[in-house]
């Protein structure tokens, strides 16, 4: 609730309809949060029970709103923070516009004419997003092997950490597991540039992102920059849990080979 509701805290929001949707939202994804990580069997949320997982996630989601919402907030009410948070998020944006980045696709996406104003806004917003997006996960990466993930929390519960996935479907399970992992590695890789290129065609056939409107950029961006990190992050976790299943069919194996129980 205090991540949705914290631009709207930071920055004026005018209008009553606008206030009651957002606390109806953060009601609602407070609502939802609460159901999944109390009930016995989770419907959605995955890998409820391997901290940090979505810890990070969560953590790289509230740096991301709340470094906008100060940027944005110093265009109109500068102040000691906000001045050290635009001077970061400028010289980042600038290092990371250059051909082909998803900063520059990102600026790409917008009409032409855009005020100048908005665009330097925008390339900050989309490179400091993309840095916190993109260390969260390597924070993971790191994690996987200084700290065992998640062997390290106890037995790994298939079913309670992944309620999506079903591991009687058929098929080999390492098998489907490394191949889901792939394509969310994939999907992530490529979705900070899939996006833009969407929106741009999109604009073609409907009006163009609102991205003048502080509320508006800073989800859209925020949204931007978690998806892929998230995509990536799971595709990583799937990979290592397919990996201690095979481990662990070689250790059941090699036992069985000691003791005389494989068939000849």
């Amino acid at each position: 609730m205090t991540v949705i509701a914290l631009p709207s805290l930071l920055l004026p929001m005018t209008g009553v309809a606008g206030l009651q949707v957002l606390a109806l939202v953060s009601l609602f994804a407070a609502t939802f949060i609460v159901i999944e990580y109390t009930v016995a069997s989770p419907s959605f949320v995955e890998f409820r029970s391997a901290p940090p997982f979505n810890r990070l996630r969560f953590i790289a989601l509230t740096a991301i709103v709340l470094i906008l919402s100060l940027i944005l907030r110093g265009i109109e009410a500068p102040s000691t923070l906000t001045r050290l948070m635009h001077l970061l998020a400028e010289r980042i944006g600038y290092a990371l516009d250059f051909p082909f980045s998803p900063v520059r696709l990102m600026l790409l996406m917008m009409p032409a004419g855009t005020d100048p104003a908005v665009l330097d806004v925008l390339r900050m917003a989309t490179g400091l997003s993309y840095v916190v997006a993109l260390g969260s996960t390597l924070i993971f990466a790191a994690m996987l092997g200084a700290h065992h993930w998640p062997a390290r929390n106890g037995a790994f519960n298939v079913w309670v950490n992944l309620p999506m996935f079903d591991p009687t479907a058929g098929g080999d399970i390492v098998a489907r597991l490394q191949r889901d992992g792939q394509v969310n590695l994939i999907l992530g890789f490529l979705l900070p540039f899939v996006f833009p290129a969407a929106g741009k065609v999109a604009s073609l056939f409907m009006a163009p992102f609102a991205m003048t409107e502080p509320h508006s950029l800073i989800w859209i961006v925020s949204a931007w920059a978690i998806l892929p990190a998230s995509l990536m992050m799971r595709g990583i976790a799937l990979h290592r849990v397919a990996g201690m299943i095979h481990s662990q069919r070689r250790r059941n194996y090699a036992q069985a080979a000691a003791n005389g129980m494989l068939p000849t």
